[in-house]
């Protein structure tokens, strides 16, 4: 048994603070708010009252409808500031969006979630996301963030305990992983099921949904990387459906740091696919020298099952 005290008025405190950081756009009652972090109308009360007070939320006078306040916000963006170049790659990512016309975001592996740094529009100017949001970081979701870090990252991710039901084909993964090194970025083609899928799981602690949910939305993303689009897939003339593009920065140790994202969500060509897919690579270069940092001189190959 853990010798760790946990203290539940705390967790019910983070749970709000949670919530909102996973819904930064949310103005919500206080009847709505109790029901979806599952504590007592009163008890909700109390926490929101006190966390308005001190300026982590905001209460509308007339609706009483609750929403992120200043210091949550402030502590979003330290939060930002702890991983080396978020704020130049948002920069960076301002420029490519303008020049694509495409939104673009910076987001990176913290522990067992995935953290949203910046979040760009197709004009440049900031989304408005929270800094700070958040997403499962283990299986079917996170490979683009481990894929450039060693088979060993790879390999501890893949060890974690899947969000969602998934289906694994080692083989498939190899070919995803030694194409995605070697091309320097990754594509991700989805159908317009999984974008609807994909839009409606942000934010959402998939371990908590009822199993046969969990079931039903595992069999739509089944196969571990089947959303990766390979070169053999990618024939030269035609346009191929394109969610996003992705590729990494790297820190002065030479370990995988961030992912700097390009998002789609067309039918382009191979050709367009490519000169993106350079512009983001040559974007996550920039980012890499502006940190000091380096990639890996030689990439381990991946492991033959």
């Amino acid at each position: 048994m853990s010798s760790v005290r946990r203290s539940p008025p705390t967790e019910r405190v983070i749970a709000v603070l949670d919530h909102f950081v996973a819904h930064p756009d949310a103005r919500l009652g206080l009847s709505e708010l109790a029901r979806a972090v599952g504590v007592t109308k009163p008890t909700c009360l109390g926490i929101v009252s006190t966390l308005a007070d001190q300026g982590w939320l905001t209460c509308e006078t007339d609706s009483r409808r609750y929403g992120v306040g200043p210091a949550l916000v402030a502590a979003g963006r330290l939060a930002r500031r702890s991983v080396s170049g978020a704020d130049v790659a948002e920069e960076r990512l301002a420029e490519l969006a303008v020049r694509f016309g495409s939104a673009c975001s910076a987001s990176a592996g913290v522990g067992e979630e995935i953290v949203v740094l910046s979040s760009i529009r197709e004009d440049g100017r900031s989304e408005g996301v929270l800094a700070g949001a958040r997403y499962p970081f283990a299986p079917p979701v996170g490979l683009m963030y481990v894929l450039w870090d060693g088979d060993d990252a790879v390999e501890r991710w893949l060890a974690r305990r899947p969000t969602l039901p998934v289906k694994l084909d080692r083989a498939h993964l190899r070919r995803i992983v030694a194409e995605g090194r070697a091309r320097g970025f990754l594509v991700e083609g989805l159908t317009d099921v999984g974008a609807r899928l994909h839009t409606l799981m942000a934010g959402v602690a998939a371990y908590d949904l009822p199993d046969e949910v969990r079931g039903l939305v595992g069999e739509m993303v089944s196969t571990l990387g089947e959303r990766v689009c390979l070169d053999a897939e990618l024939a030269p003339r035609g346009r191929h459906p394109t969610h996003l593009l992705a590729a990494p920065t790297f820190g002065a140790d030479g370990r995988q740091q961030m992912v700097l994202t390009m998002y789609v969500g067309d039918s382009i060509t191979r050709a367009e696919i490519v000169r993106r897919g350079r512009a983001l690579t040559a974007t996550a270069a920039a980012v890499t020298d502006a940190v000091g940092g380096s990639p890996p001189s030689t990439r381990a190959s991946t492991r033959q099952r």
